[in-house]
């Protein structure tokens, strides 16, 4: 045990935070863990809402999860050291499992270690800053959801903050000269769930990497061509990718729509 107990906020009920308030409590601290959301389990509860139809497409969503997304890590490696990510009975017992596989996983982690007690559901940190009364302690100014849609604004002081809440909320959008005035649709791969919108299309992936190609071979079943465009790619590349999909185009980063 520690010869001080600390009161400490954590910022996010994700993989991070829950491991994070579980060993604060082991050492002997008081976590408190603060989640905007209803759920635990962050960017792995999946969000199926239709983006290109009602909300900004481009702007920041809940989950960027997509609904064929499976780990690109084997499970033997993403557990923790002393609960082993195993399917459950019901589960997907693949290798390389399923993001609800994950969720589940989370939720059960959250459960065997007593955690969802010290956890604030729907309760969002709108700022974080050093107590003016006592240096080594910090604010945290949040918003929490009552009856209905009204919010209201707390604050609370602790000795010590932990952010957990991930890397991949904020997207990040190409700067490509002329997509402002181009009519035709666009989104971020943070809002992309499922393929179907894009039957019979002519699509543009732009980026190579897990999510891109990820997407664009989910896309090619449902497209016309699907064309993915990278900028590891040499110039005036143009080549189709290999696989089942005789419509996946490789080519160089796009230079401007047409």
């Amino acid at each position: 045990m520690p010869s001080l107990s600390l009161r400490v906020a954590v910022i996010g009920a994700g993989a991070a935070g829950l491991v994070a308030a579980r060993e604060l409590r082991r050492e002997g601290h008081a976590p408190v863990v603060f989640e905007r959301t209803d759920d635990v389990g962050g960017t792995w509860v999946y969000d199926d809402d239709d983006a290109t139809a009602s909300r900004d497409p481009l702007g920041a969503r809940r989950s960027n999860l997509y609904a064929s997304l499976r780990t690109n890590l084997p499970r033997q490696s993403m557990g923790f050291l002393d609960f082993p990510f195993a399917a459950g009975p019901d589960g997907d017992p693949r290798t390389f499992p399923g993001h609800a596989e994950v969720l589940r996983y989370l939720r059960e982690f959250a459960r065997r270690f007593d955690l969802n007690g010290l956890i604030r559901l729907e309760t969002e940190v709108v700022r974080v800053s050093r107590d003016a009364n006592a240096n080594s302690r910090w604010r945290v100014r949040y918003s929490r959801k009552f009856s209905g849609n009204e919010k209201r604004e707390e604050e609370e002081v602790f000795d010590a903050v932990v952010v957990c809440n991930g890397n991949y909320y904020q997207p990040h959008v190409a700067d490509i000269a002329g997509m402002d005035a181009w009519p035709g649709k666009q989104l971020h791969s943070n809002t992309y769930r499922v393929p179907e919108p894009f039957r019979g299309q002519v699509v543009v992936v732009i980026g190579c990497s897990v999510s891109g190609m990820d997407i664009s071979r989910d896309i090619a079943g449902v497209a016309k061509e699907v064309h993915v465009a990278s900028r590891s790619a040499p110039d005036a590349t143009c080549e189709r990718l290999p696989g089942h999909h005789t419509n996946l185009w490789l080519h160089s980063m796009a230079g401007r729509p047409c």
